[in-house]
């Protein structure tokens, strides 16, 4: 009778509900209890209590009363089977809206329990049961420790499982999938992709077959179920998605469109492109249609806000535009593919004139930005992706590029002086334009124009006034530290190998058109030092060679010029490289039987052979830098003797069919024998005692027959 009064009081509800707490902290029995229980879970369902009121119901009866509530199967008589059960998750749902208790380890422990409940099937009774979950799930993933926990003890297969199969709040499932994977995306495609695969695959159908505004809703929410890894591509079930996708958006992109509708899906494509590169896109004249369609708009869409930018709409535009530059970088590879090309000819010179516009408004815009900008990470992505333009095309914008040179120098030196310890730092594909963090590498995405840049005279003027090589050369340094941390052996091809190979294609360009600057910035005796230090520890390492390649041949080149430094006088270091730099060069041919005959033919090492297309030129160009060296360190032919690299040259020219041996070949171990025999008499000894003068005639090395002739 007492609980059936207050029940049906009318007059102040905060009384009653005292007037309850007091009941359940005092209790006798479970009868007592759960009769001011019920009272409590209506004014907690009610939403009619404050923070310090919730506080005050778990201070009367804990977490023990609810487990109680969870663990029990039988019902009061003439209640629903889940009576007690939802009573014990209406309290802690109330429990979970104080930040505190959410992240608590009873809390947490009841992650399994939630997810059964998602999971169980739905019946009209148990809706407020559902709702009390997901209170309690969203909650969790509010705390520090909540995604992890949901994640590892399999929330994300029960929120797909309820989403996928439509039942009630289902719509509230996939908000905190969206939460959930914006968090920890590797670690929910790791654990559950199957599941999350069936979540793409009902969403890609829904964004196929829907004609309303859904479609355009679902471009937004799309991205967050389309992962970097693993691939779509490689499960049949992702195919199908991917299809689906690039057939609703070739829906989408073919119609007219408003600015709100065409931004999501450039966003989406954009991401596809991350995940699948250009795969996603069906080879055939269709497919075709709708690449360049979706390069042509993104070039339009990059015009029209950088042109004439108003600062406050490129601001909102940013995102935007940044996608755009992903699907404008899959337009110039596309537009340089040559096997199996999605695009054809004409297309492609259509899309290169186009693209050029888009470059210039990107220039135009980079022109005018401020000092205070240039922590904006949408600048580092208008630079990367300049820089990806400048790495293919040498001939168009040529001015506007070389008037745009001082800033990209100082943008690079100023991102790398700042964050050096980071520079290093993987680069996502497409740069978020929120939060504050300043992207560190810019000189990782500017060296491959660079590269082209130095090789032309007023580009490289306006280079080396601007100080790029000492950057360059500090920048280099700082990336082998970074490749050579690992400890152990060195770590498979990177983005960092890659920047120091191209680093080094800019000093060779550099050592051969202004030797006047190697010989006088300090700079460039530190990277010597590096040089002679690095390649003896890159050398025996595998799948280096094409790195090894370019130190060997950018330090003998560098060496004809600062011959005089005394770090080359025969030091330890030197003699280290040099030894490396000759087993290098020594090591690149071989004998092999000839497949035409009996005879043998002189081949590419199998060593070298994978690499060869990279290393040739190297090859060749190091060996004019040794034959170079040779008569500027009186200590170098002993070191070629020690190397018995002549003995080992002797028997391959011996033995093989001179036809094998190509003239540019010959050329090149005929000026490095002309300098070792000159500049010494015990190689002029060996020379001759391997019957260096036969095979020099044989082989119409007249400058060697000269040299050997003479006394």
């Amino acid at each position: 009778p007492t609980y059936q009064a207050m029940a049906s009081d009318t007059g102040d509800r905060h009384s009653t509900l005292k007037r309850c707490l007091g009941v359940l902290r005092d209790a006798r029995n479970d009868s007592e209890q759960f009769a001011a229980l019920l009272l409590v879970t209506k004014a907690v369902r009610a939403g009619e209590l404050d923070a310090k009121t919730r506080r005050q119901i778990f201070d009367a009866i804990g977490f023990t009363f609810p487990n109680r509530l969870l663990a029990s199967r039988q019902p009061p008589t003439g209640c629903p089977e889940h009576t007690f059960r939802a009573l014990g998750l209406t309290l802690l749902a109330c429990f979970c809206t104080d930040p505190e208790l959410a992240g608590h380890s009873q809390i947490l422990n009841k992650i399994p329990t939630f997810n059964d409940i998602l999971v169980s099937s739905c019946n009209p009774d148990s809706t407020s049961m559902i709702d009390d979950v997901y209170q309690c799930l969203s909650a969790v993933m509010a705390t520090s420790r909540g995604p992890r926990e949901l994640v590892t003890k399999g929330t994300v297969s029960a929120l797909c499982q309820a989403y996928v199969n439509c039942g009630y709040g289902s719509d509230r499932a996939l908000t905190l999938l969206l939460g959930l994977l914006a968090i920890a995306e590797a670690k929910c495609w790791q654990r559950d992709a199957p599941h999350l695969l069936a979540v793409l695959s009902k969403l890609t159908d829904d964004f196929l077959k829907t004609e309303d505004m859904t479609k355009f809703e679902l471009c937004e929410v799309l991205p967050h179920f389309i992962p970097l890894s693993p691939p779509l591509t490689q499960d049949s079930q992702g195919c199908e998605c991917l299809h689906r996708l690039y057939k609703g958006l070739a829906n989408i992109l073919g119609s007219k469109l408003s600015q709100s509708q065409r931004d999501p899906a450039l966003k989406l494509a954009a991401c596809l492109v991350q995940a699948c590169g250009s795969e996603w896109i069906p080879a055939g004249n269709a497919g075709s249609k709708f690449l360049a369609l979706l390069v042509n708009l993104a070039c339009v869409e990059v015009r029209l806000m950088l042109e004439e930018p108003d600062p406050l709409e490129v601001e909102g535009k940013k995102e935007v535009v940044t996608a755009c530059y992903v699907l404008i970088e899959m337009g110039i590879q596309e537009c340089l593919r040559e096997e199996k090309p999605l695009l054809e000819e004409v297309q492609k010179v259509q899309l290169v004139r186009i693209m050029e516009e888009a470059f210039g408004a990107v220039i135009f815009y980079l022109r005018q930005v401020k000092q205070e900008e240039l922590q904006d990470p949408f600048i580092f992505a208008s630079v990367r992706i300049l820089g990806a333009w400048m790495a293919e095309e040498t001939s168009s914008l040529k001015q506007e590029i070389c008037e745009l040179l001082p800033f990209l120098v100082h943008y690079a030196k100023k991102l790398f002086k700042e964050g050096s310890p980071a520079a290093s730092l993987p680069q996502p594909e497409l740069v978020s334009t929120e939060g504050s963090g300043l992207p560190q590498d810019a000189l990782r995405f500017l060296l491959p124009g660079f590269c082209h840049l130095t090789a032309e005279d007023r580009p490289r003027d306006i280079l080396i006034s601007e100080g790029a090589p000492a950057l360059l050369c500090e920048y280099f340094l700082h990336q082998w530290e970074v490749l050579t941390s690992e400890p152990g052996s060195l770590t498979p091809l990177t983005s960092t190998e890659m920047s120091l190979q191209t680093a080094c294609g800019i000093f060779l360009n550099l050592v051969v058109t202004a030797p006047d600057l190697i010989r006088q910035d300090k700079t460039f005796s530190s990277l010597m030092d590096t040089l002679l230090k690095s390649l003896p520890l890159l050398l025996p390492q595998k799948d280096h060679l094409v790195l090894a390649a370019n130190l060997a041949t950018l330090g003998l080149m560098m060496a004809r010029i600062l011959a005089s430094s005394a770090v080359l006088q025969g030091t330890p270091s030197a003699q280290e490289f040099f030894g490396a730099a000759i087993r290098f060069l020594s090591q690149a041919h071989t004998a092999q039987a000839d497949p035409g005959s009996d005879s043998l033919a002189a081949a590419v090492s199998p060593a070298y052979a994978s690499a060869w297309a990279d290393v040739r030129e190297l090859w060749f160009l190091g060996m004019q830098a040794l034959a170079g060296c040779v008569p500027l360190f009186p200590w170098l032919p002993q070191a070629v003797l020690q190397a018995r690299w002549l003995e080992g040259l002797s028997e391959l020219l011996t033995h093989v069919a001179p036809a094998s041996v190509d003239f540019e070949l010959i050329a090149a171990f005929q000026g490095v024998l002309v300098e070792l025999a000159r500049a010494s008499k015990p190689c002029r000894d060996v020379i001759l005692s391997h019957h260096g003068g036969e095979w020099a005639n044989l082989y119409g090395m007249a400058a060697l027959e000269q040299c050997l002739s003479e006394q």
